[in-house]
C-alpha cells in the first residue's frame, strides 16, 4: 500500500471532528509507555492486571464504559480463528449488538485471556459472572460502577503523568482503538462494526486524525496476527521517548 493521503470529508463527517483532536487520543509511544508500566507490576499485583484488562477493553476494542461493565464471561468468545467479544444490546448505545475482534490483535488477546484465566480461578466460572470486577478481598467477583471503571482507567495511565491525566477520560480509550485501527488498514467498514457506529458517515470522521501530524500514521495492512496495536505498540516501545517509560 502507497503512502496515505488526505481523505475528504462530507460536511456531515467534519462536524463531527471538534472533539478527535489528538489530546483526546493515545498515541503509539504513551501506549506503550502505559502498557509497559502495567506489565512490569502485573506479576506482584492484582490491581495492575484489572487495570490492564480495562485499558485493553477500552483502547484496543473501543468498548463504552457501559460495555465493560456489561461484559460477562460468557461474552469473551475464544474458541475458534476469529476470538471476539459479543456485546450485548442492553449495553449497547442504541441497542445495537454486535461483536467486536480480539484477532486484530495478538497482544490484546493474550492480556484478556489471561484475565479470563484468572476470573475462572477465582472462582467465577459462570458464564452470566461479570468479565471486570473487583479484586478486593470483601468485594471479590462484583462488578464494577461506572465511575470505578473511569478511574481505574486513569489509574492505568498514571505513567503519563497529572498534567497529560487531566486530558483524558475512558472514552478517549475508545478514541484510540478506532483512529489506530483505520490507521493500520482496516476498512471503515470493518471499524464501523466492531465500534457499533450507526453508519460509516460516523467512522469516516476519525480518517481526519490518520493523516494529519506524524504520531498516528498509515500502515499496510497486516496479517491477524500482526495488526492493530501489537504492530504500532511493539514498534513503538523501541522507539519511546526518554522518560517514556
Amino acid at each position: 500500500m502507497g503512502p496515505a493521503t488526505p481523505h475528504t470529508l462530507s460536511p456531515e463527517a467534519a462536524m463531527l471532528t471538534w472533539n478527535l483532536d489528538p489530546t483526546k487520543i493515545l498515541m503509539r509511544h504513551e501506549f506503550a509507555a502505559v502498557l509497559a508500566d502495567l506489565n512490569s507490576r502485573a506479576a506482584r499485583s492484582g490491581q495492575s492486571r484489572l487495570n490492564r484488562a480495562i485499558l485493553r477493553l477500552a483502547c484496543c476494542c473501543g468498548l463504552r464504559v457501559s460495555e465493560i461493565g456489561g461484559l460477562r464471561l460468557a461474552d469473551v468468545c475464544l474458541a475458534g480463528p476469529r476470538p471476539h467479544l459479543r456485546i450485548r444490546a442492553c449495553n449497547a448505545k442504541g441497542g445495537r449488538s454486535r461483536r467486536v475482534p480480539l484477532w486484530w490483535d495478538a497482544g490484546t488477546l493474550a492480556d484478556l485471556v489471561a484475565w479470563r484465566a484468572e476470573r475462572v480461578a477465582q472462582g467465577g466460572g459462570r458464564d452470566a459472572d461479570p468479565f471486570i470486577c473487583s479484586v478486593q478481598a470483601h468485594r471479590r467477583g462484583q462488578p464494577l460502577q461506572r465511575h470505578a471503571l473511569r478511574r481505574r482507567f486513569l489509574t492505568a495511565c498514571k505513567a503519563l503523568g497529572r498534567d497529560r491525566l487531566r486530558l483524558l477520560t475512558i472514552h478517549h480509550g475508545r478514541h484510540t482503538f478506532i483512529s489506530h485501527a483505520l490507521a493500520s488498514g482496516r476498512t471503515l467498514a470493518e471499524v464501523r462494526d466492531a465500534a457499533g457506529h450507526s453508519s460509516v458517515l460516523v467512522t469516516s470522521a476519525y480518517l481526519h486524525v490518520n493523516w494529519r501530524g506524524g504520531s498516528v500514521r498509515r500502515i499496510a495492512k497486516s496479517s491477524p496476527c500482526r495488526t492493530l496495536f501489537e504492530t504500532f505498540f511493539a514498534e513503538s516501545a523501541e522507539r519511546a521517548p526518554p522518560g517514556a517509560h
